[in-house]
């Protein structure tokens, strides 16, 4: 959602399985719900108030039925005017999904840094896509096995056509042009500790730093370097093309890719897994963010502060498209979770607790895409009504995908 300070003018969640939404409109918007009049457009909603018309696009096969708008007297006062309203869904709406389901088998591929578009790797064909086991596999073996751990000294790496798959990364076999499109050198400022896992240890445990991967066009760290012939890349840092060559003209904003990036992850993971409490960590296992994943189908649309005049009608800005852009939103699919910043002092008893946990599944971020994913939860936890934007210990976002 839009980054911003304060609550939004107007805001709407829809459930597509409960066939049920939630409107709510500042109390600057209109005075009194009866000055609100919602109207199933085609393939919209509208919303009329004093100030100006508002409208709704949904998508295909999302209609609201006709007059089951109706005012509620839940939420705060200040918050503004609340609206229940009743869905029609006859297909649910279907989402890209993340880099590591689209990867297959005899396709080529072309990767790029996602900071600033420069190829990295091109024409790869892979022989074989494999997903890695989950991040806790050695754990559980330990856990399971009554004789040592077979796999304590073996490492899991990609052959040449090779393509491993983990939560948020994939593994590639070094070729002979890396050198002239990759860096690799060690971390600068690496955790010298990680995250402490075990119940009857009190010492941190040293981390040996591992070579960081970066691009040589811009220097934006991509991924780590596990030996001399295998690169590990992050979700969140490259792209993808699917093609001979490895031209891209896609020019996305970084935020925005984060963000459909991850949330297309955790949907990914808690369908194929029953995963619904994630721990956003640092390549070292230090947790920045708790995550537990709500909901997943899910459409939203909000209108930020939009111009008034001094009759509170809308101002026209001049360009059309802008003016247009105040009075009209598409309602997105986004994940809807609730969240927890680890660097909070007065939750260290949960944040402990989320860490010893073994059903809390670790997602593994650069240490500065784990400051973004902070940056846009909160970005999207001020837009929203204040009723909205806690729920117990922990803050509501919502995510789009």
């Amino acid at each position: 959602m839009d980054e911003g300070g304060r609550q939004h003018e107007i805001f709407l969640e829809l459930r597509q399985r409960l066939q049920s939404g939630l409107l709510i409109l500042r109390n600057d918007v209109a005075h009194c719900s009866t000055e609100v009049k919602v109207s199933s457009g085609d393939s919209s909603l509208l919303i009329q108030t004093p100030r100006g018309l508002w409208r709704i696009e949904l998508p295909p096969g999302v209609s609201v039925v006709q007059g089951s708008c109706q005012p509620t007297p839940a939420g705060n006062g200040g918050e503004g005017h609340h609206f229940r309203l009743r869905l029609k869904v006859d297909q649910q709406t279907e989402v890209r999904g993340s880099v590591i389901e689209r990867l297959q088998v005899q396709r080529c591929y072309g990767f790029h840094c996602q900071a600033c578009g420069a190829c990295i790797l091109e024409k790869r064909v892979f022989k074989r896509v494999l997903p890695l086991p989950s991040g806790n596999w050695n754990a559980l073996v330990g856990e399971w096995c009554c004789h040592p751990d077979p796999f304590a000294n073996r490492k899991l790496h990609p052959r040449a056509e090779d393509c491993l798959t983990g939560d948020t990364y994939f593994l590639l076999a070094r070729d002979e042009d890396s050198d002239q499109t990759l860096t690799v050198k060690s971390d600068p400022a690496p955790d010298h500790t990680a995250a402490n896992h075990s119940q009857d240890s009190e010492k941190p445990r040293p981390v040996h730093s591992t070579p960081v991967v970066s691009c040589k066009n811009c220097s934006a760290t991509l991924g780590e370097a596990l030996t001399r012939d295998v690169f590990k890349f992050y979700v969140t840092e490259v792209t993808e093309t699917e093609s001979d060559d490895c031209d891209t003209d896609k020019t996305v904003d970084r935020l925005e890719f984060v963000e459909k990036t991850l949330s297309a992850r955790l949907v990914e993971l808690s369908s194929a897994q029953s995963i619904f409490r994630f721990s956003i960590q640092t390549p070292t296992g230090k947790a920045a963010v708790l995550l537990w994943l709500l909901n997943t189908d899910t459409l939203v649309a909000s209108f930020p502060e939009s111009p008034v005049s001094g009759d509170g009608t809308l101002i026209s800005l001049g360009d059309s498209n802008r003016a247009d852009e105040h009075q009209s939103r598409r309602a997105v699919s986004a994940v809807k979770v609730l969240y927890l910043p680890c660097s909070l002092s007065s939750h260290q008893d949960l944040v402990s607790a989320w860490e010893k946990d073994i059903s809390v599944h670790p997602l593994p971020l650069p240490q500065t895409t784990c400051q973004e994913v902070l940056q846009l939860l909160r970005a999207s936890t001020s837009c929203l009504p204040p009723s909205l934007r806690c729920m117990n210990s922990y803050q509501v976002a919502f995510m789009r995908r």
